[in-house]
């Protein structure tokens, strides 16, 4: 197998023989449902296709999915199997394949997608450290871009997810996602068929790291090649606790400074309530859809 390059770390790991920084060896899965809890054209009636993929390139120290990105937790699939679960969860009426923490797996993802000739959108649910040569190669393949931007900051990215270089390759992998498919467009039923949902987490204690995120946003991209979903969601989970300042739930106060930052600028986009901070959105990473 040749050298893995996929994500910003280019750890050039040999999988399978051995695992890389992300933790991936084969290709591994931890869960394949209906999933209800993204945003409303992502989600709908009938649930997004998500596939949870094992590993991460980052190390988030509040990963509320550790199982998956840090323990690798799932179960090793080949590429035609990955392509028999896409068409299951099309042929139950999910409205797309969402597939989530796909980075280590581009090159089977890809191989899939030509075996399943899906006739539903394809989403990108992502960190937002990518590279941008990976990203070309989705070209055509993927319809909904749905990446995270979670700092401006070096020193966060570096504290909370061991990459100093996040802001960096997040606003350029932001740009090439924006390039492919920015400019949202819909079906009939209201559904996403094509665009880029932007993802901000607001932490507890940096609501000012926020409001530089949306400020470098409001800056730098065209508002009319994407939406804001801006998140309340945190609970402090994973490795949260050795950290005091984020080892608490966000306040009313924090969310609401920030989302009016947000209204201010003139995004347009999604906001969340506070009772979306449960663990009870996470869904069980018990390898459903996987076994079957």
């Amino acid at each position: 197998m040749p050298k893995c390059y996929l994500c910003p770390r280019k750890c050039g790991a040999d999988r399978p023989s051995s695992r890389g920084f992300c933790g991936a060896d084969t290709l591994r899965l931890g869960r394949a449902a209906p999933h209800f809890y993204e945003e409303p054209p992502v989600s709908g009636k009938n649930g997004s296709g998500t596939i949870f993929f094992s590993g991460c390139p980052l190390s988030c120290v509040f990963c509320q999915n550790h199982e998956l990105s840090d323990g690798c937790f799932g179960k090793p699939v080949t590429v035609n199997k990955l392509a028999d679960i896409m068409l299951s969860l099309q042929d139950r009426g999910c409205h797309n394949i969402n597939l989530v923490s796909p980075t280590p797996y581009v090159k089977d993802i890809i191989k899939a997608l030509d075996i399943a000739k899906l006739k539903i959108p394809v989403v990108y649910n992502t960190s937002g450290y990518e590279r941008v040569q990976t990203l070309k190669a989705l070209e055509g393949y993927v319809d909904i871009y749905l990446p995270d931007l979670k700092y401006v900051s070096g020193e966060l990215s570096e504290k909370y997810s061991g990459a100093a270089d996040y802001p960096s390759v997040a606003a350029g992998a932001l740009s090439e996602m924006m390039r492919q498919r920015g400019g949202c467009e819909y079906g009939e039923d209201g559904m996403m068929k094509r665009g880029v949902i932007v993802r901000h987490l607001v932490l507890p204690s940096h609501k000012d790291e926020s409001i530089a995120v949306l400020k470098f946003l409001h800056e730098n991209y065209d508002k009319s090649k994407f939406l804001l979903s801006l998140m309340s969601q945190y609970v402090p989970d994973f490795k949260a606790g050795e950290y005091p300042e984020i080892n608490r739930k966000l306040t009313k106060l924090e969310y609401r400074r920030v989302s009016e930052y947000a209204i201010a600028l003139g995004f347009d986009g999604f906001f969340q309530d506070s009772s979306s901070q449960s663990s009870d959105f996470t869904p069980p990473f018990d390898l459903t859809g996987i076994d079957q």
